[in-house]
């Protein structure tokens, strides 16, 4: 009974994993592809649910092909970090594949505010450097954890989450994604520098600030011009 015991927890295992793989298509991130490739033609004037195909014949390995994760991205601005995507907009050749990357650098005290992801959930690998990471749920519990390199966090679609460089050296992740285009809502940027914006009596009804407070907070983190 031991060995059969020791045998079935492998197998279970094995089978639990490829069972999440075979994501019915009402629940997938992302629409199934229904041909080999679909490269992206935003050119195309088409208006539908991701982008139209390229013809065929003008598909070329550079609609495949992307260099902008190799290096660090710029960190000098309010929040300290930088978010450089690797989604369908730079790699044609994800249109339909349901997947895309990004690399974030975080400098010294540099933070990735609070934000979500509403057509994706995301999955980090530590390049350099320790972050302080975490998400709510939608009964208002912080799931956090201190990650170092080499290490992987999750963050479940559509959740509000942030990662925080609280080191004194900079910190750089890998991020992954379940959708070719996954979305991003930055919690302080919608509320506040929303076009048109979002009135001042809702804001500081919600907050429960004043509406010299809400005006301080929009003239701060208004988009420069």
């Amino acid at each position: 009974m031991l060995v059969m015991t020791a045998m079935t927890k492998p197998s279970l295992m094995l089978l639990a994993f490829f069972s999440l793989l075979v994501v019915p298509p009402c629940l997938a991130a992302d629409p199934d592809m229904l041909q080999d490739i679909c490269v992206a033609d935003p050119g195309s004037g088409v208006k539908l649910n991701g982008f139209a195909c390229k013809p065929a014949a003008n598909v070329t390995e550079a609609d495949f092909f992307f260099k902008g994760l190799a290096t660090p991205g710029a960190t000098n601005n309010t929040m300290g970090s930088l978010v450089t995507g690797a989604n369908v907009e730079k790699i044609p050749g994800l249109n339909t594949l349901g997947v895309s990357l990004s690399r974030i650098d975080y400098a010294p005290g540099g933070l990735n505010p609070p934000h979500t992801h509403p057509r994706a959930t995301e999955i980090v690998f530590v390049l350099d450097g320790t972050l302080d990471v975490g998400f709510i749920t939608t009964a208002n519990k912080l799931i956090a954890k201190t990650i170092t390199k080499g290490e992987v966090f999750v963050f479940p679609r559509g959740l509000v989450h942030f990662q925080k460089n609280n080191g004194a050296v900079p910190a750089a992740v890998i991020a992954g994604f379940n959708s070719q285009l996954p979305g991003t809502q930055s919690i302080a940027a919608t509320l506040f520098a929303a076009t048109p914006s979002v009135p001042d009596n809702v804001l500081s009804k919600a907050f429960q600030i004043g509406t010299k407070e809400v005006e301080e907070i929009k003239s701060r983190l208004a988009p420069k011009k």
